[in-house]
């Protein structure tokens, strides 16, 4: 007779569990349902990226001095340095340089340390290739400027869900000028003093108190 009540309290728990999780999964369904769709239509819309995105890295052939700063900061030292000494201006020539995308990770480092800021990085993302050997950028495709998503007539630029103002979840209707999400440096500032100032008046009603 226990064992059979202790089953059945078992199955009674058991169902009142699985009735829960059901509950939850049914509130995040519903809630869903109530919001409207932030899916963008790729390739007729795209987002524009952040601010600081670090897309295709751009080179300018004349502004590198062959220092190999970039090799040596590079975790995998994949940047390709091909230079040659000229012993009449006494100074390296750069022949060729190149970067294969392929196995780049986009870290930055030889964007960060690189003396002349002939390295930057760039808004573009659609390197994808039917061969692996296309990703593999010589000088000249490196120097290529990339193509600002806002500046294509084909494409509707949207902006990310991290950028809208807060409490629009829709880029679709985003309203011109809009403030993204978050507060700006000065904004921070100003709350900082605020907040300091007054924990120096409650401060200051202790004392006197």
């Amino acid at each position: 007779m226990l064992k059979f009540l202790k089953q059945v309290s078992d199955y009674a728990k058991e169902s009142f569990q699985a009735a829960k999780y059901i509950g939850q999964g049914l509130s995040v369904t519903f809630d869903h349902m109530s919001r409207r769709p932030v899916t963008v239509q790729y390739p007729y819309e795209k987002l524009i990226p952040s601010e600081r995105y670090r897309g295709r890295i751009h080179f300018e052939f004349d502004k590198c001095i062959s220092c190999e700063v970039c090799v040596r900061v590079c975790p995998i030292n994949l940047p390709v340095v091909d230079w040659e000494f000229n012993k009449e201006q006494k100074k390296k020539k750069l022949n060729h340089y190149s970067i294969d995308f392929g196995v780049c990770i986009f870290c930055g480092n030889c964007v960060e340390y690189c003396p002349t800021n002939c390295l930057s990085m760039t808004e573009e993302y659609e390197l994808s290739a039917y061969d692996r050997h296309e990703l593999n950028y010589d000088n000249v495709a490196l120097g290529r400027l990339p193509e600002k998503v806002t500046l294509d007539p084909m494409v509707t630029p949207m902006r990310e869900l991290a950028y809208l103002p807060k409490g629009v979840n829709d880029p679709h209707d985003l309203p011109k000028g809009a403030q993204r999400a978050g507060q700006r440096p000065e904004q921070i500032l100003e709350q900082l003093e605020r907040e300091k100032g007054d924990r120096d008046d409650a401060a200051s009603d202790a004392e006197k108190n």
